[in-house]
């Protein structure tokens, strides 16, 4: 039974489209035209990646195609002219490129995504190896998850850790992806934190509470 929390390499894309370091240019070109990638990570003799190219890192030689610019402006352009003299994968990559560790939750793989502003960020492991790339319709694999195993977990990770006296007397109810808490508790001031943990289950969509009871220290 999967358990909390999920990784990048569980939801990532194992097939992945790269080229190495040395690759030309026409070859470059060659692999996005056949597999309709808009970028590929680029990788060394050892499968380290060590940067990404991207159709935008080809477009500066057809901008250049009549008149290659000079040095001068090669340098002061800020527009990425300075690649049109690119011949290989290494001349034409933005590097270092953005990566996603294998070990990464989909939380911290879609923060990276959102503050890096990128769509389809290769995954390394530990040493920096490709092991897949990790896309949004990736992330949201998650909440494609059955509400029975979510139900299952929400109930053995949240119900029995925070009412284990009542674990029996608090009923779990998933639909779609929502969770509904029912049941009569000691302590009040629990809700919140249950609702913050099931929330945290991956694939639960939304909480709805219905615990009643009364706050801790209350004269019954």
């Amino acid at each position: 039974m999967p358990v909390t929390p999920h990784t990048a390499s569980d939801v990532m894309t194992r097939t992945v489209v790269a080229v190495g370091w040395d690759t030309s240019f026409k070859e470059i070109a060659r692999t996005v035209r056949r597999w309709k990638a808009s970028a590929m990570p680029v990788r060394d003799r050892e499968e380290h990646v060590v940067g990404v190219v991207s159709e935008a890192d080809l477009l500066p030689k057809e901008e250049c195609h009549d008149s290659a610019p000079r040095l001068v402006e090669q340098g002061r352009r800020p527009d990425g002219v300075a690649n049109a003299g690119g011949v290989t994968a290494g001349d034409l990559m933005s590097a270092p490129g953005v990566t996603v560790r294998a070990d990464a939750t989909p939380a911290q793989a879609a923060r990276i995504m959102a503050v890096r502003r990128v769509k389809r960020p290769p995954v390394v492991d530990d040493g920096g190896r490709l092991r897949g790339v990790v896309s949004r319709a990736d992330l949201l694999k998650v909440f494609l998850r059955p509400d029975e195993e979510i139900e299952e977990e929400v109930r053995r990770t949240v119900v029995s850790s925070l009412f284990p006296a009542l674990s029996h007397g608090v009923r779990v109810h998933v639909r779609d992806g929502v969770v509904t808490l029912e049941g009569h508790i000691r302590d009040t001031s629990l809700i919140s934190l249950a609702v913050r943990l099931a929330r945290a289950v991956e694939g639960v969509v939304g909480v709805e509470p219905r615990l009643t009871g009364e706050p801790a220290g209350r004269p019954e």
